[in-house]
C-alpha cells in the first residue's frame, strides 16, 4: 500500500501539476489519502524547483558564456541580481503561480543568488496554496466521474433492459406468426 506512495514523490519531482491532479482524482476515489497526498506533493515541488534553483546557481553563468540564455545576457547578469535582490518576493510567487514562466525564473533567482532561506521561505509560501488547488481541482473531476459513471451505469443498465425487452418482443412475435400461420392451414 505504501508503495504508491513512493511512485507518487519522484513524479511530483518531474511534473508536478499534472501529477498533482491525478492525485487528488485518486484520492477522491479512496486510493490516496488527501493530506499525506499533500504533503508528498509539497515536497516533490519544492525538490523540483529547488533542482532549478541549483542549475540556475551552479550552471547558469557557465551557460551565460555562450551567450544568452533565456532573455539573459551576460551583461545583464548584475541588473538581474539587483531586481532579485529588492523583488525577490513578487518575482517568485509570480513564477510559481504560473506555470509557463515557473522554471525560467527559479533558474533566474538561482543565477541571481537568492539566498538560499529567502528562495525556500518564498516557494513554499507559493507552493502551500497552487499543491492544494490542484489537489482540489483533481478532486472535483473525480467526483464529476463518479456522477457521470452512475449516469453512465444507469444508461447501460437501460440499454441492457431495452435489448432484453426487443429480444423478448422479437421471441413473441415470431411464436405468435408461426402460430397465425399454423391456424390457417
Amino acid at each position: 500500500m505504501a508503495y504508491r506512495y513512493a511512485i507518487f514523490f519522484p513524479l511530483t519531482v518531474i511534473e508536478g501539476p499534472i501529477v498533482t491532479v491525478i492525485a487528488g482524482f485518486l484520492c477522491s476515489i479512496g486510493f490516496f489519502n488527501f493530506w499525506l497526498v499533500y504533503a508528498i506533493a509539497m515536497a516533490g515541488d519544492i525538490v523540483g524547483d529547488a533542482l532549478f534553483y541549483l542549475l540556475g546557481r551552479w550552471g547558469g553563468e557557465r551557460i551565460l558564456k555562450r551567450g544568452r540564455f533565456l532573455w539573459i545576457k551576460t551583461e545583464q547578469l548584475g541588473r538581474l541580481q539587483k531586481h532579485f535582490q529588492s523583488h525577490a518576493g513578487k518575482i517568485m510567487l509570480f513564477g510559481k503561480w504560473t506555470q509557463s514562466v515557473g522554471a525560467p525564473i527559479l533558474l533566474a533567482a538561482g543565477m541571481a543568488r537568492v539566498s538560499l532561506k529567502k528562495y525556500f521561505f518564498f516557494n513554499i509560501i507559493g507552493s502551500l496554496p497552487k499543491v492544494y488547488i490542484f489537489l482540489i481541482i483533481g478532486i472535483y473531476f473525480g467526483r464529476a466521474y463518479q456522477q457521470i459513471d452512475k449516469y453512465f451505469g444507469y444508461a447501460m443498465l437501460s440499454i441492457f433492459f431495452a435489448i432484453i425487452l426487443i429480444f423478448i418482443t422479437y421471441l413473441l412475435v415470431k411464436r405468435f406468426k408461426k402460430n397465425i400461420g399454423t391456424e390457417q392451414i
